[in-house]
């Protein structure tokens, strides 16, 4: 995933907390998936192990809901606003982040 898609994903996740609601962790984000909530998944690449997460992206296509793949655990659990590592959120609610959502999601159909 390109560098600027991953800041989008970061900058959609913050915005969706100030504006909208999240889910965090691998266990709020599976909930939100299987009940078809999530709009937009986020999943760290440095989670270990990867098992952890293995499962939400075949949920997602599943669900036809977009994942998006971020390259640290720790900016994630940051734009989420909390101080502790995450290794997975989801966007509920987009509030302001529908937009950017929507760009996320074309952007990636593109490549």
């Amino acid at each position: 995933m390109a560098d600027e898609s991953t800041d989008k994903v970061y900058e959609a996740i913050e915005t969706a907390k100030a504006t909208g609601k999240l889910r965090k962790g691998t266990n709020e984000v599976t909930k939100a998936v299987e009940k078809g909530e999530a709009k937009l998944v986020a999943i760290a690449k440095d989670v270990s192990p990867p098992e952890i997460t293995m499962h939400i992206p075949l949920l997602c296509e599943e669900k036809g809901i977009k994942c998006a793949e971020v390259p640290s655990k720790e900016e994630l659990g940051a734009a989420a606003g909390i101080e502790k590592p995450t290794a997975s959120v989801a966007i509920v609610q987009e509030g302001e982040a529908k937009a950017l959502i929507k760009q996320i999601a074309g952007s990636e159909k593109k490549e």
